[in-house]
């Protein structure tokens, strides 16, 4: 078998919140070849329970592919700071809400056949509302939806936006098992 250690990564673009680099890699027969790789900071999603049964879910245009899409509030995590801080800042920025608790609940890679991107799922609860700050390239409208709806939005597609399918269903699986 190859070895998986890296043997070397080349910056050949660096982005505001992304890298792309080269790596050499060792291929099973001995060999070495280069991969494309992004390299990321990591980025917080955020469930914020507006009560027990209702989620605060952001309306977001994404301009990648050109289409609004229902999703959990999220963002990356700037130099230097914590997911624990970013997810807080996110949350404010985003909803206008900020949480009296908040808990990281998972993590995950996002896609680590391409990038070393880290997903962190906070739960956040007893919010109050303030004011969002929605950074310039940001198109965001928050919407408020039943958990039993967001669910089913899950379920039959209207929400399609994988961070915000694995933390619904996520959450809504721990929900089951704590009232067991």
């Amino acid at each position: 078998m190859a070895d998986s250690q890296d043997l070397e990564r080349r910056v050949i673009y660096r982005g505001k919140k992304i890298d792309l680099a080269l790596q050499t890699v060792s291929l099973a027969d001995g060999s070495t070849a280069e991969r494309e790789v992004v390299i990321h900071r990591g980025a917080v999603a955020l469930l914020p329970m507006v009560s027990e049964d209702h989620v605060c879910l952001i309306m977001n245009h994404r301009y990648t592919i050109q289409k609004r899409l229902l999703e959990v509030p999220a963002g990356t995590i700037d130099p230097g700071e914590s997911p624990d801080l970013t997810a807080g800042r996110e949350l404010t920025e985003e909803t206008g809400y900020s949480a009296g608790r908040m808990e990281r609940v998972a993590e995950w890679w996002v896609s680590p056949g391409v990038m070393n991107e880290r997903m962190y799922l906070y739960v956040c609860r007893d919010l109050v509302l303030g004011q969002s700050d929605h950074q310039l390239d940001e198109q965001l409208e928050p919407v408020i939806v039943p958990w039993k709806d967001a669910v089913e939005m899950v379920l039959d597609g209207r929400i399609d936006d994988a961070k915000s399918m694995l933390a619904i269903l996520w959450h809504d699986r721990a929900r089951k098992s704590a009232r067991n």
